[in-house]
């Protein structure tokens, strides 16, 4: 199956904007690998080469969905943060942009920032405060987890997807046609689909790691669940 989201050409949005975007992401990287570097051991590091070359790969099948340069494809950041958690997730999406663009003209150079903000910070995060939020509500089996990483990409996919509105609301130079509500409006309704098809790579992917290895899947080891309530206090020896 197929699944979008949204790349940005050069042209589409402003400089101006485009650099400040640029600047947004290069300090969020930043402050991704000096959080990353405490998770990675010989486990993660592994891990987070094959996550970033899955990604990668998926990442290739590519098509438009505006005829004036927004491309789409499978996102990722939800299976990101779920096997390798949310710093070293946005990395792993960045890395895989980084190569896109500077090789394959996917997505443009100079709008990199954007496209780094949209799918490795906003997508990534978006998942990571859903799966924080579900892992401690739901069973942690197979079943519940799947049902975590449907939730977490189906929602990082549209987060992205308004992204990307309102980086065109500051500063676009493109008609996409309409106004912005019937943009985000658009943006929203495809990308709900395309979230769809991810949500169901995404759980099945994950589902099918915890089976065999549950210990590989950092979601489970970092996230502690919910804690029982205390018990009463005994008074005068009667609970």
């Amino acid at each position: 199956m197929e699944t979008l989201a949204m790349h940005i050409s050069n042209g589409i949005i402003n400089g101006p904007v485009a650099g400040v975007f640029a600047a947004v992401a290069l300090a969020a990287l930043t402050f991704c690998v000096l959080r990353g570097r405490r998770d990675l051991d010989d486990r993660l590091a592994p891990m987070a080469g094959l996550v970033a070359a899955f990604i990668f790969a998926v990442q290739m099948l590519n098509f438009p969905i505006f005829t004036a340069g927004v491309s789409g494809h499978l996102l990722g950041g939800a299976l990101a943060a779920l096997l390798v958690g949310p710093w070293v997730g946005a990395l792993c999406v960045s890395v895989v942009l980084i190569v896109q663009a500077l090789v394959f003209g996917d997505g443009g150079v100079a709008m990199l920032g954007l496209n780094i903000t949209n799918m490795a910070l906003l997508g990534t995060a978006a998942a990571y405060l859903l799966i924080a939020g579900l892992l401690r509500v739901l069973p942690r089996t197979p079943t519940g987890l799947a049902v975590t990483a449907f939730v977490s990409a189906l929602v990082s996919v549209v987060v992205a997807s308004q992204g990307f509105v309102v980086q065109y609301w500051l500063g676009g130079t493109t008609d996409l046609g309409g106004n912005l509500a019937g943009l985000a409006g658009t943006m929203a309704g495809v990308h709900l689909l395309i979230g769809i098809g991810e949500g169901l790579i995404t759980a099945t992917t994950v589902a099918t790691v915890a089976k065999v290895r549950p210990d590989l899947v950092y979601a489970l080891r970092a996230l502690k669940p919910a804690t029982a309530p205390a018990p009463v206090p005994a008074v005068g020896g009667v609970r």
